[in-house]
């Protein structure tokens, strides 16, 4: 296939993630291995597609396309958790700033936001996000039920709520909504402010 990549490697864990309020280190270390795992599948699946003939036989875009689509999964994997170690760490509470001024304006109140992502993650089987829509200018929810399913084009997530097993099943077995309300207390919203500078969203 002749294509070009560069080897990625999987960002350090920050410290403050191994003493979040009520989720694990062990929950944290075994996550982040996951994590690792996508970035390792990445580099893999480019390697091999590296080696791909598209001069040759049909076979190769049966091929192709397996590859293709397991690297949008891996791709998927890694940005769904950077984002979400990223932005844990904090002391939760009340979100400030103009991600907090967003949210009251496009979806009327702190809680209702919260009530409205919490039950995104309830109904969801792999992960929910609060996105900022490009083209309508707001906050909204939606859901995944993969690392690579549901992409909502010109969006950028700024909330990365996993609810797979594996983020919650040491701690709280399958009590997922504790889960999702602890997963809030540990929220960092100087580093989703950070990020609406960064991106330039205004309210």
């Amino acid at each position: 296939m002749a294509t070009t990549y560069e080897q990625i490697t999987a960002r350090e864990l920050k410290p403050a993630l191994l003493e979040l309020d009520g989720i694990s280190r062990e929950t944290i270390e075994a996550h982040y291995k996951l994590y690792q795992g996508y970035v390792n599948k990445r580099n893999e699946i480019l390697g091999k597609l590296d080696g791909v003939d598209l001069s040759s036989a049909n076979q190769v875009y049966s091929d192709l396309r397996a590859l293709k689509v397991d690297l949008t999964f891996a791709i998927g994997g890694i940005k769904n958790h950077e984002i979400y170690f990223e932005h844990l760490g904090g002391i939760g509470g009340e979100p400030a700033g103009v991600f907090g001024d967003l949210v009251k304006r496009d979806f009327g109140s702190v809680d209702a936001w919260r009530a409205d992502l919490k039950a995104t993650g309830l109904a969801g089987r792999g992960w929910a996000w609060t996105a900022y829509d490009w083209d309508e200018g707001r906050l909204f929810n939606y859901i995944g039920d993969a690392q690579n399913t549901f992409p909502v084009w010109n969006a950028t997530a700024l909330v990365a709520l996993d609810v797979y097993e594996h983020a919650y099943f040491i701690d709280f077995g399958t009590d997922r909504a504790s889960y999702i309300d602890k997963f809030f207390d540990n929220l960092d919203y100087d580093v989703i402010n950070d990020w609406v500078q960064k991106y330039g969203i205004r309210k």
